[in-house]
């Protein structure tokens, strides 16, 4: 995958939207890929979490105490939470496919807030969406 696609992907995304351009052809710059072969635990709960995750291929699982949470392939992103606070990840995003990530660490990822506030703002919202949907979820099955 070349860099006007990882671009578009991430202007795709909803913390990145409207970043621009060239602020995401810097953050190419501090990124790297890893791919991770199907089966295999691309983070794991409990372990730090230093990094923000962009799916470029592949498919994955989220799986919280053995409790499979969402599906997530191309386009998806997870990790915002170890970026903003570097605590322990909350669940284990687990390989379905063999799958490539984009990944951005959390020094890299401050730089780009304190440079680009708009990403912040972006973050909280993307945050918040989660946290409500979350809730929403809890609420369904009590």
């Amino acid at each position: 995958m070349d860099n006007k696609q990882i671009i578009a992907l991430l202007k795709d995304t909803p913390i990145f939207a409207d970043t621009s351009e060239k602020s995401l052809e810097s953050m190419l710059k501090s990124a790297v890929t890893k791919t991770v072969p199907a089966g295999d635990k691309v983070v794991q709960e409990g372990q730090g979490g230093v990094g923000f995750y962009l799916i470029l291929e592949g498919k994955a699982e989220v799986v919280k105490e053995g409790e499979k949470l969402a599906e997530i392939g191309a386009g998806n992103f997870f990790g915002e939470l170890g970026v903003i606070d570097g605590q322990p990840r909350t669940a284990d995003v687990i390989a379905l496919t063999e799958t490539k990530c984009w990944i951005l660490s959390q020094w890299a990822m401050k730089s780009i807030i304190a440079n680009h506030p708009e990403v912040a703002l972006s973050m909280l919202e993307e945050l918040a969406r989660r946290l409500r949907a979350t809730d929403a979820a809890r609420v369904s099955t009590d």
